[in-house]
């Protein structure tokens, strides 16, 4: 069998706003073409676009019913929400890698734990023949373990949420944006 060669599916999203300004965070003092978006406007874009199979494209229609005065504006919020995707994007490979190191130094500790806990259980288990020799071996045993918990969660469940995340973020920084002016 093949792998089909059918070309990953456009999902089209169409905002509406009244001014430009509504898809800005007021309270970011910068230029347009670093701003971050509106909260709300990020929230909801990113929704929308994490309700699509990961292989998805995009492309974004922004409707804009007051024109700005100075042209066109499409070419500078082009850049704007693909600045701000890429940028987290960015921040969420940053994220990963933080996560993946923790895990790594998480991974040598545990294993260096688990064992001297081995070690010690088995010493345990030749030497004491009593009861209470019994249940420290086990409880040796199981303490050791638990110590690669939280390695073993990084490696197996943490880092893959990111990831995808990540290339959410690159596929929404890099899609097609079309300004068009009216409701």
């Amino acid at each position: 069998m093949t792998k089909s060669s059918k070309p990953a599916p456009v999902h089209r999203l169409a905002l509406r706003v009244r001014e430009l300004a509504q898809l800005f965070n007021s309270m970011d003092p910068t230029p347009f073409l670093n701003k971050d978006l509106d909260p709300e406007a990020n929230t909801f874009i990113e929704t929308w676009a994490a309700g699509y199979a990961p292989g998805s494209r995009f492309h974004i229609t922004i409707h804009l019913e007051q024109w700005p005065a100075d042209g066109d504006p499409s070419e500078m919020l082009t850049a704007a929400i693909h600045n701000h995707f890429t940028y987290k994007a960015e921040r969420k490979r940053l994220a990963l890698n933080h996560l993946l190191q923790q895990g790594r130094m998480s991974l040598a500790i545990g294993l260096v734990f688990v064992t001297l806990c081995l070690f010690a259980a088995d010493a345990i288990g030749k030497y004491g023949t009593y009861t209470g020799s019994s249940i420290a071996r086990e409880s040796l045993t199981i303490i050791g373990w638990v110590a690669m918990w939280r390695p073993m969660q990084i490696f197996l469940y943490d880092w893959w949420p990111l990831l995808r995340q990540i290339r959410l973020y690159q596929k929404l920084g890099s899609a097609p944006i079309q300004v068009i002016q009216g409701k």
